[in-house]
Protein backbone atom coordinates (compact mmCIF):
# COMPACT_ATOMS: atom_id res chain seq x y z
CA UNK A 1 0.00 0.00 0.00
CA UNK A 2 1.52 3.50 -1.08
CA UNK A 3 1.89 5.80 2.05
CA UNK A 4 1.02 9.43 1.55
CA UNK A 5 3.95 11.87 1.44
CA UNK A 6 1.69 14.11 4.16
CA UNK A 7 -0.77 13.57 7.14
CA UNK A 8 -3.30 14.77 6.30
CA UNK A 9 -6.21 15.71 8.88
CA UNK A 10 -9.63 16.41 7.13
CA UNK A 11 -11.54 18.92 9.62
CA UNK A 12 -15.17 17.45 9.82
CA UNK A 13 -18.83 19.62 10.56
CA UNK A 14 -21.31 17.32 12.56
CA UNK A 15 -24.05 19.77 11.81
CA UNK A 16 -26.06 17.11 9.18
CA UNK A 17 -28.50 15.73 11.69
CA UNK A 18 -31.57 17.83 13.36
CA UNK A 19 -31.13 18.70 16.99
CA UNK A 20 -33.89 19.92 19.31
CA UNK A 21 -31.49 23.26 19.55
CA UNK A 22 -31.96 23.80 15.70
CA UNK A 23 -35.42 22.99 15.44
CA UNK A 24 -36.13 25.67 18.33
CA UNK A 25 -34.09 28.21 16.58
CA UNK A 26 -34.42 27.70 12.99
CA UNK A 27 -37.53 25.23 12.60
CA UNK A 28 -37.85 21.84 12.92
CA UNK A 29 -35.40 19.35 10.44
CA UNK A 30 -33.17 22.28 10.08
CA UNK A 31 -29.66 21.19 9.35
CA UNK A 32 -26.51 22.36 7.57
CA UNK A 33 -28.68 21.16 4.58
CA UNK A 34 -31.30 23.79 4.88
CA UNK A 35 -28.93 27.20 3.77
CA UNK A 36 -27.23 24.81 1.38
CA UNK A 37 -30.82 24.09 -0.68
CA UNK A 38 -31.74 27.62 -0.57
CA UNK A 39 -28.59 29.38 -1.43
CA UNK A 40 -28.82 31.54 -4.31
CA UNK A 41 -26.44 33.27 -7.15
CA UNK A 42 -25.69 36.90 -6.08
CA UNK A 43 -24.12 37.79 -9.48
CA UNK A 44 -23.50 36.98 -12.81
CA UNK A 45 -21.59 33.42 -12.73
CA UNK A 46 -21.96 33.40 -8.69
CA UNK A 47 -22.58 29.26 -8.61
CA UNK A 48 -24.67 28.60 -6.35
CA UNK A 49 -26.57 26.26 -4.91
CA UNK A 50 -23.42 23.88 -5.03
CA UNK A 51 -25.13 20.59 -3.81
CA UNK A 52 -23.82 17.16 -3.20
CA UNK A 53 -23.37 14.39 -5.65
CA UNK A 54 -22.90 10.98 -4.49
CA UNK A 55 -24.03 11.36 -0.58
CA UNK A 56 -26.94 13.27 -1.61
CA UNK A 57 -28.29 15.14 1.49
CA UNK A 58 -26.75 12.84 3.91
CA UNK A 59 -28.00 11.86 7.63
CA UNK A 60 -25.33 11.87 9.70
CA UNK A 61 -26.74 9.36 12.15
CA UNK A 62 -26.70 6.90 9.40
CA UNK A 63 -23.85 4.82 9.67
CA UNK A 64 -23.16 3.82 6.01
CA UNK A 65 -23.21 7.42 4.87
CA UNK A 66 -20.09 7.68 7.85
CA UNK A 67 -18.50 4.57 6.34
CA UNK A 68 -18.63 6.03 2.55
CA UNK A 69 -16.91 9.11 3.57
CA UNK A 70 -14.57 7.07 5.40
CA UNK A 71 -13.88 5.02 2.57
CA UNK A 72 -13.74 8.04 -0.19
CA UNK A 73 -11.04 9.67 2.27
CA UNK A 74 -9.05 6.31 2.46
CA UNK A 75 -8.55 6.25 -1.11
CA UNK A 76 -7.64 9.85 -1.56
CA UNK A 77 -4.87 9.67 1.31
CA UNK A 78 -6.73 11.52 3.68
CA UNK A 79 -5.09 10.21 7.42
CA UNK A 80 -7.83 11.42 9.51
CA UNK A 81 -11.28 13.58 10.47
CA UNK A 82 -10.61 15.91 12.48
CA UNK A 83 -14.49 16.18 14.30
CA UNK A 84 -15.81 19.94 15.91
CA UNK A 85 -16.48 19.01 19.05
CA UNK A 86 -18.55 21.35 20.94
CA UNK A 87 -18.32 22.17 24.74
CA UNK A 88 -20.06 24.95 26.00
CA UNK A 89 -18.75 24.78 29.55
CA UNK A 90 -21.20 22.98 32.43
CA UNK A 91 -20.73 19.94 30.41
CA UNK A 92 -22.85 21.35 28.07
CA UNK A 93 -22.57 20.11 24.24
CA UNK A 94 -24.08 20.01 21.08
CA UNK A 95 -23.91 18.12 17.79
CA UNK A 96 -22.13 15.49 19.59
CA UNK A 97 -23.90 12.14 18.20
CA UNK A 98 -22.54 11.37 15.25
CA UNK A 99 -18.82 11.10 16.84
CA UNK A 100 -19.98 9.51 20.03
CA UNK A 101 -21.52 7.09 17.00
CA UNK A 102 -18.19 6.39 16.08
CA UNK A 103 -16.17 6.12 19.38
CA UNK A 104 -18.95 3.44 20.70
CA UNK A 105 -19.73 1.51 17.74
CA UNK A 106 -15.93 1.44 16.37
CA UNK A 107 -16.80 1.93 12.78
CA UNK A 108 -15.82 3.00 10.54
CA UNK A 109 -12.11 1.93 11.17
CA UNK A 110 -10.85 5.18 10.41
CA UNK A 111 -8.86 7.33 12.16
CA UNK A 112 -10.15 10.49 14.11
CA UNK A 113 -9.25 13.29 16.60
CA UNK A 114 -10.94 16.09 18.00
CA UNK A 115 -11.28 19.89 17.25
CA UNK A 116 -12.50 21.71 20.14
CA UNK A 117 -14.96 24.90 18.50
CA UNK A 118 -14.49 27.10 22.19
CA UNK A 119 -16.29 29.74 20.61
CA UNK A 120 -20.10 31.06 21.17
CA UNK A 121 -23.18 30.09 18.58
CA UNK A 122 -24.29 32.99 16.73
CA UNK A 123 -27.24 33.63 14.18
CA UNK A 124 -24.51 33.55 11.91
CA UNK A 125 -26.84 30.84 10.32
CA UNK A 126 -29.46 33.50 9.01
CA UNK A 127 -26.71 36.06 8.77
CA UNK A 128 -27.27 37.58 12.06
CA UNK A 129 -24.26 37.49 13.86
CA UNK A 130 -24.68 39.78 16.51
CA UNK A 131 -26.97 36.96 17.98
CA UNK A 132 -26.01 34.65 20.89
CA UNK A 133 -27.88 31.51 20.99
CA UNK A 134 -25.20 29.62 23.40
CA UNK A 135 -22.69 31.22 25.25
CA UNK A 136 -18.90 29.46 25.43
CA UNK A 137 -18.07 29.55 29.18
CA UNK A 138 -15.26 28.89 30.83
CA UNK A 139 -16.58 28.05 34.77
CA UNK A 140 -13.16 26.22 36.07
CA UNK A 141 -11.22 22.88 37.05
CA UNK A 142 -14.43 20.77 37.40
CA UNK A 143 -15.72 21.52 33.89
CA UNK A 144 -11.88 21.00 32.27
CA UNK A 145 -12.24 17.90 34.19
CA UNK A 146 -15.55 16.79 32.83
CA UNK A 147 -14.09 17.66 29.23
CA UNK A 148 -11.61 15.51 29.73
CA UNK A 149 -13.59 12.28 30.84
CA UNK A 150 -15.86 12.99 28.29
CA UNK A 151 -12.57 12.79 25.91
CA UNK A 152 -10.86 10.00 27.37
CA UNK A 153 -12.73 6.86 25.50
CA UNK A 154 -11.79 8.96 22.30
CA UNK A 155 -8.26 9.24 23.39
CA UNK A 156 -7.33 5.62 24.23
CA UNK A 157 -9.22 4.54 20.92
CA UNK A 158 -6.53 2.81 18.75
CA UNK A 159 -8.16 4.88 15.53
CA UNK A 160 -7.48 8.05 17.29
CA UNK A 161 -4.63 9.94 15.81
CA UNK A 162 -1.30 10.52 17.13
CA UNK A 163 1.86 12.20 17.05
CA UNK A 164 4.75 10.71 18.94
CA UNK A 165 2.07 8.64 20.49
CA UNK A 166 0.24 11.14 22.07
CA UNK A 167 -3.14 12.01 21.28
CA UNK A 168 -3.65 15.11 18.80
CA UNK A 169 -6.21 17.37 20.08
CA UNK A 170 -7.06 21.19 18.63
CA UNK A 171 -8.41 24.19 19.93
CA UNK A 172 -10.11 26.57 17.55
CA UNK A 173 -10.09 29.76 19.81
CA UNK A 174 -7.19 30.00 22.07
CA UNK A 175 -7.09 33.69 22.17
CA UNK A 176 -10.79 33.40 24.04
CA UNK A 177 -9.54 31.39 26.57
CA UNK A 178 -8.72 32.27 30.20
CA UNK A 179 -5.98 30.74 30.47
CA UNK A 180 -3.86 28.45 27.53
CA UNK A 181 -1.23 27.54 29.84
CA UNK A 182 -3.80 26.75 32.94
CA UNK A 183 -5.67 24.53 30.84
CA UNK A 184 -2.90 22.81 29.42
CA UNK A 185 -1.34 21.96 32.39
CA UNK A 186 -4.22 20.63 33.55
CA UNK A 187 -5.42 18.43 30.72
CA UNK A 188 -1.73 17.28 30.46
CA UNK A 189 -1.84 15.90 34.60
CA UNK A 190 -5.11 14.16 33.88
CA UNK A 191 -3.95 12.52 30.82
CA UNK A 192 -0.70 11.41 32.81
CA UNK A 193 -2.96 10.19 35.60
CA UNK A 194 -5.18 8.36 33.32
CA UNK A 195 -2.04 6.50 31.78
CA UNK A 196 -1.68 7.86 28.37
CA UNK A 197 1.83 9.43 27.18
CA UNK A 198 0.53 12.99 27.13
CA UNK A 199 -1.63 14.89 24.45
CA UNK A 200 -0.79 16.75 21.82
CA UNK A 201 -2.17 20.10 21.32
CA UNK A 202 -2.81 22.30 18.14
CA UNK A 203 -3.45 25.71 18.54
CA UNK A 204 -5.38 27.19 15.50
CA UNK A 205 -4.27 30.54 15.67
CA UNK A 206 -6.50 33.61 14.81
CA UNK A 207 -3.86 36.75 15.85
CA UNK A 208 -4.44 39.09 12.76
CA UNK A 209 -3.03 42.19 14.51
CA UNK A 210 -1.18 44.22 12.43
CA UNK A 211 2.79 44.19 13.56
CA UNK A 212 1.66 41.07 15.60
CA UNK A 213 3.89 37.66 14.90
CA UNK A 214 0.51 35.13 14.36
CA UNK A 215 2.41 32.49 14.65
CA UNK A 216 4.60 33.32 18.28
CA UNK A 217 2.75 34.66 20.52
CA UNK A 218 2.68 34.08 24.62
CA UNK A 219 -1.11 32.55 24.10
CA UNK A 220 0.49 30.21 21.52
CA UNK A 221 3.32 29.01 23.79
CA UNK A 222 2.06 25.94 25.82
CA UNK A 223 1.16 24.60 22.67
CA UNK A 224 3.25 21.85 20.52
CA UNK A 225 1.86 22.90 17.10
CA UNK A 226 -0.03 25.81 15.77
CA UNK A 227 -2.04 26.47 12.40
CA UNK A 228 -3.72 29.15 11.03
CA UNK A 229 -7.69 29.66 10.69
CA UNK A 230 -8.83 29.80 7.07
CA UNK A 231 -9.92 31.77 5.61
CA UNK A 232 -9.05 34.60 7.70
CA UNK A 233 -5.17 34.26 7.35
CA UNK A 234 -5.71 35.92 3.57
CA UNK A 235 -8.62 38.02 4.97
CA UNK A 236 -7.13 39.63 7.74
CA UNK A 237 -3.50 40.10 5.83
CA UNK A 238 -3.53 40.53 1.68
CA UNK A 239 -6.97 40.81 1.83
CA UNK A 240 -6.94 43.68 4.06
CA UNK A 241 -4.54 45.56 1.44
CA UNK A 242 -6.47 45.33 -1.26
CA UNK A 243 -10.20 45.53 0.12
CA UNK A 244 -9.99 49.22 -1.62
CA UNK A 245 -8.87 47.90 -4.76
CA UNK A 246 -10.43 49.52 -8.06
CA UNK A 247 -11.51 46.18 -9.56
CA UNK A 248 -12.99 45.06 -5.83
CA UNK A 249 -14.92 47.88 -5.06
CA UNK A 250 -16.17 47.85 -8.74
CA UNK A 251 -17.25 43.91 -8.57
CA UNK A 252 -18.79 44.10 -5.32
CA UNK A 253 -20.46 47.52 -6.02
CA UNK A 254 -18.89 49.29 -3.33
CA UNK A 255 -19.40 52.88 -2.48
CA UNK A 256 -17.78 53.56 0.60
CA UNK A 257 -19.25 55.12 3.35
CA UNK A 258 -22.28 55.43 1.11
CA UNK A 259 -22.67 51.39 0.94
CA UNK A 260 -25.31 51.80 3.53
CA UNK A 261 -28.04 53.71 1.54
CA UNK A 262 -28.16 51.05 -1.04
CA UNK A 263 -30.97 48.99 -2.00
CA UNK A 264 -30.96 45.66 -1.09
CA UNK A 265 -31.15 45.02 -5.27
CA UNK A 266 -27.56 46.24 -5.63
CA UNK A 267 -25.92 44.31 -2.10
CA UNK A 268 -23.22 41.74 -3.21
CA UNK A 269 -20.85 39.73 -1.19
CA UNK A 270 -17.11 40.22 -1.13
CA UNK A 271 -15.57 38.64 -3.71
CA UNK A 272 -11.65 37.72 -3.84
CA UNK A 273 -9.95 35.72 -6.79
CA UNK A 274 -9.11 32.22 -5.35
CA UNK A 275 -6.02 32.49 -7.41
CA UNK A 276 -4.67 35.10 -5.71
CA UNK A 277 -5.59 33.20 -2.14
CA UNK A 278 -3.17 30.37 -3.86
CA UNK A 279 -0.60 32.77 -4.99
CA UNK A 280 -0.33 34.19 -1.13
CA UNK A 281 -1.01 30.24 1.17
CA UNK A 282 1.66 29.62 3.07
CA UNK A 283 4.18 32.61 2.14
CA UNK A 284 4.83 33.35 5.71
CA UNK A 285 5.00 29.40 7.23
CA UNK A 286 8.00 29.27 9.59
CA UNK A 287 10.18 26.26 8.58
CA UNK A 288 9.93 24.64 11.69
CA UNK A 289 8.24 21.40 12.51
CA UNK A 290 5.59 23.24 15.05
CA UNK A 291 4.03 25.40 12.26
CA UNK A 292 1.49 23.19 10.57
CA UNK A 293 -0.04 24.18 7.05
CA UNK A 294 -3.79 24.43 6.33
CA UNK A 295 -4.86 23.99 3.22
CA UNK A 296 -8.15 25.57 2.36
CA UNK A 297 -10.60 24.03 -0.16
CA UNK A 298 -12.62 27.04 -1.34
CA UNK A 299 -14.75 29.31 0.38
CA UNK A 300 -18.29 30.93 -0.24
CA UNK A 301 -19.73 30.78 2.89
CA UNK A 302 -23.21 33.38 1.34
CA UNK A 303 -25.19 30.37 1.82
CA UNK A 304 -25.46 31.38 5.65
CA UNK A 305 -24.47 35.38 5.39
CA UNK A 306 -25.62 35.79 2.03
CA UNK A 307 -25.15 39.16 0.85
CA UNK A 308 -22.26 39.68 3.92
CA UNK A 309 -20.33 36.70 2.80
CA UNK A 310 -17.16 36.54 1.13
CA UNK A 311 -16.86 34.54 -2.35
CA UNK A 312 -13.44 33.17 -3.21
CA UNK A 313 -13.83 32.90 -6.95
CA UNK A 314 -12.42 31.35 -9.45
CA UNK A 315 -12.24 27.94 -7.54
CA UNK A 316 -11.07 24.98 -10.03
CA UNK A 317 -9.35 21.40 -8.92
CA UNK A 318 -6.04 22.60 -10.60
CA UNK A 319 -6.11 25.91 -7.99
CA UNK A 320 -6.73 23.50 -4.84
CA UNK A 321 -3.94 21.14 -6.39
CA UNK A 322 -1.16 23.88 -6.76
CA UNK A 323 -2.51 24.94 -3.46
CA UNK A 324 -2.04 21.26 -1.79
CA UNK A 325 1.09 20.85 -3.42
CA UNK A 326 2.82 23.61 -2.02
CA UNK A 327 2.05 22.11 1.67
CA UNK A 328 2.95 18.84 1.14
CA UNK A 329 6.54 20.48 0.08
CA UNK A 330 6.63 22.56 3.11
CA UNK A 331 6.55 19.49 5.24
CA UNK A 332 8.55 16.65 3.07
CA UNK A 333 11.81 16.68 4.68
CA UNK A 334 10.28 16.89 8.26
CA UNK A 335 9.72 13.43 10.74
CA UNK A 336 7.21 11.61 9.40
CA UNK A 337 5.07 11.80 12.52
CA UNK A 338 5.33 15.65 12.25
CA UNK A 339 4.33 16.10 8.38
CA UNK A 340 1.39 17.02 9.55
CA UNK A 341 -1.50 19.31 7.09
CA UNK A 342 -4.82 20.28 7.81
CA UNK A 343 -7.40 19.87 5.25
CA UNK A 344 -10.20 22.84 5.62
CA UNK A 345 -12.52 21.09 4.69
CA UNK A 346 -14.22 17.52 4.41
CA UNK A 347 -17.97 18.87 4.35
CA UNK A 348 -18.06 22.64 5.21
CA UNK A 349 -20.83 22.68 2.70
CA UNK A 350 -22.42 26.30 3.85
CA UNK A 351 -19.01 27.62 3.74
CA UNK A 352 -18.06 26.17 -0.03
CA UNK A 353 -14.98 24.53 1.58
CA UNK A 354 -15.58 20.44 0.54
CA UNK A 355 -13.82 17.69 -1.09
CA UNK A 356 -16.61 15.03 -0.97
CA UNK A 357 -18.56 14.63 -4.31
CA UNK A 358 -20.42 17.60 -5.60
CA UNK A 359 -23.22 18.36 -8.52
CA UNK A 360 -20.41 21.03 -10.01
CA UNK A 361 -16.45 19.29 -9.76
CA UNK A 362 -17.32 15.78 -9.02
CA UNK A 363 -14.89 13.67 -7.80
CA UNK A 364 -12.40 16.41 -8.86
CA UNK A 365 -11.18 17.46 -5.60
CA UNK A 366 -10.81 13.63 -4.57
CA UNK A 367 -8.98 13.33 -7.58
CA UNK A 368 -6.14 16.10 -6.59
CA UNK A 369 -5.74 14.81 -3.23
CA UNK A 370 -5.16 11.28 -4.40
CA UNK A 371 -2.58 12.88 -7.02
CA UNK A 372 -0.65 14.90 -4.49
CA UNK A 373 -0.20 12.44 -1.63
CA UNK A 374 -0.30 8.92 -3.36
CA UNK A 375 1.31 10.18 -6.75
CA UNK A 376 -1.32 8.33 -8.28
Amino acid sequence: MVQPLARVLAFYLPQFHPIPENDEWWGAGFTEWTNVAKAKPLFRGHAQPRLPADLGFYDLRVPEVRERQAEMARAAGVESFCYWHYWFGNGRRILERPFEEVVRSGAPDFPFCLAWANNSWTGIWHGNPGTTLVKQEYPGRADEEAHFRWALPAFEDPRYTRVDGKPLFAIFSPHDMPSTTAFIEHWRELAHKAGLPGLYFVAISNIYQPGIDRWRNPILEPFDAITLLSPQDYLETVGRAKKKTLGRRLKELNIGRFNRFKPDALQRPSRIPFADVVAHALEDLPADERFLPSVLSGWDNTPRSRTNGVVYEGLTADLFKTYMQKAVDRVRDRPPEKRIIFLKAWNEWAEGNIVEPDAQYGHAFLQVLREVLLQA
